[in-house]
């Protein structure tokens, strides 16, 4: 099994001709998905420019054709969902139906602190199963109505829907019981970057990634649905080196996430001007292996 492979560009890119030549070399290069952040700060680039996802997507629509555009990810630490629906479907129109929703809690930094809000664990984790019930709405139906407990929507229109039916994929970031029966329920995928650190060795990540794929299978079983009806994606974060070591370890890893259950390999797209993202040297290693060369 050869897994598929994406992209991820940050949104730090400046300026904005360079974001969108990066999404066009990924979409020549053959990648699935091109994501890019939706945050309105990144701790590890605090001090960079950073564009909002929505444009940015919005203008990397204008000037690709086939691969596919998403948020990786999207939360409530500052996104209604009244609003925020309304740009999803208009997105969803731009694209021509080639919008991805990574959605998640959001990161409990720079987004949660943002608007003045200090929210435990446990009610961020409510707020999200809200939050994402009410986003499925508005995007399924023309028009809704519904008063919750922290968010409500008063005849909120959505025509004319969004292309992908019945509402644009939702690939839910997950790794607790909550968000992975929230995953099980509404996703169409689910993403996970495994246990977060640049020390943490190879094993360890490799054998967490294919427990909480195991745990969301239970998951699914739960909500009825069958191990195969979520596409599965592993981002591999900044900080994760080893994978391109080598082509051979570069293959020992996509071996490792197939047996896991793992459909796709999310990477950094190369930055050749400061270093970021996977090596540039790598990247046709990593093209060849998903037969992209």
């Amino acid at each position: 099994m050869t897994l598929d492979l994406s992209a991820v560009v940050l949104p730090d890119r400046h300026p904005v001709s360079t974001f969108l030549d990066d999404v066009r070399a990924a979409e020549a290069a053959g990648v699935g998905t091109v994501w890019t952040y939706d945050h309105l700060r990144w701790p590890l680039l605090r001090d960079n420019p950073w564009y909002g996802a929505v444009p940015l997507l919005a203008a990397a629509a204008g000037v690709t054709g086939r691969v596919r555009l998403g948020t990786l990810i999207a939360s409530p630490n500052f996104r209604h969902p009244v609003p925020f629906a309304k740009e999803l479907m208009t997105l969803d129109q731009l694209t021509g139906g080639r919008l991805e929703l990574g959605v998640g809690v959001g990161t409990e930094g720079l987004d949660a602190l943002v608007l003045g809000e200090s929210l435990t664990r446990a009610e961020r984790s409510d707020r999200f199963a809200e939050w994402l019930s009410l986003l499925d709405t508005l995007l399924r139906q023309p028009v809704t109505t519904v008063h919750g407990e922290r968010y409500s929507a008063v005849e909120a229109g959505q025509m004319p829907g969004c292309v992908q039916q019945p509402r644009v994929p939702f690939t839910v970031a997950a790794t607790g019981p909550k968000a992975l029966r929230l995953a099980a329920r509404y996703g169409s995928g689910w993403v996970t970057y495994g246990p977060f650190g640049a020390d943490v060795p190879a094993e360890e990540w490799l054998t967490a990634v294919a427990d909480q794929s195991g745990r969301l299978t239970d998951a699914l079983a739960e909500e009825g649905r069958e191990p195969a009806a979520l596409r599965r994606v592993v981002l591999v974060g900044l900080e994760v080196v080893w994978p391109f070591e080598s082509a051979e370890r570069y293959a020992d890893t996509l071996g490792r996430l197939a047996d896991a259950g793992i459909d796709e390999i999310a990477v950094h797209w190369p930055r050749p001007d400061d270093g970021r993202g996977i090596p540039v040297e790598a990247l046709p290693t990593l093209l060849a292996a998903h037969g992209l060369a």
